[in-house]
């Protein structure tokens, strides 16, 4: 398939970053029930049952070339804990969003994120040389928002009524973003909190 950015997996320490396939189902849906993360009304987490639908629906955006999924799988147990995407891709401005990314609960505010989000933002300014890199989330989602501006990146402003929720409310969208002139500083701010 010829869509950019092509498949790839990335690992670290903590962390491997790998497509995501059907054979993540089973850890996936466990990984859901894990803090009942579904119930989070601003958040968009597959209920345990929903889990097949999500990655086929993850799939198939990959078949159109809006979306690169992955798997994200901890080193120390082997399994899947969780699901995050190279998404909004424009590949004709080298740009790209990570996005629809969950972790179960248990490891959540673990090293996890942070060299997820390295991994995946080096292969971005480094592999696929994008001139910027987007974060988006919930205005009142505050814990994604702080670990996205934990990151290094910046506040680009906020989407007003951006989107229907499954509930029927509006989605303010907090759009955050790091260009590649930021990189270097923030490659070297995500090296120095893995050290700590």
């Amino acid at each position: 398939m010829d869509v950019w950015p092509e498949a790839f997996s990335v690992e670290g320490d903590h962390v491997a970053v790998v497509p995501l396939t059907m054979a993540h189902h089973d850890d996936l849906a466990e990984a859901s029930a894990d803090g009942e993360l579904h119930r989070l009304w601003y958040t968009m987490v597959p209920e345990p049952a929903g889990v097949a639908a999500e990655i086929e629906r993850r799939l198939g955006l990959r078949q159109l070339g809006s979306m690169l999924p992955f798997a994200i799988i901890e080193r120390a147990s082997g399994k899947a804990v969780g699901m995050t995407t190279y998404m909004n891709i424009d590949a004709a401005n080298r740009r790209l969003e990570i996005g629809s990314t969950w972790y179960r609960k248990s490891v959540q505010r673990s090293p996890l994120n942070t060299e997820c989000k390295l991994l995946l933002l080096r292969h971005a300014f480094e592999q696929l040389d994008c001139i910027a890199v987007e974060f988006r989330t919930h205005f009142i989602n505050t814990q994604s928002r702080r670990a996205i501006e934990r990151l290094g990146a910046k506040l680009d402003g906020i989407l007003r009524a951006h989107m229907i929720m499954d509930n029927g409310t509006l989605r303010d969208t907090a759009v955050y973003s790091i260009t590649a002139p930021e990189w270097p500083m923030v490659k070297t701010h995500l090296g120095f909190q893995l050290e700590r």
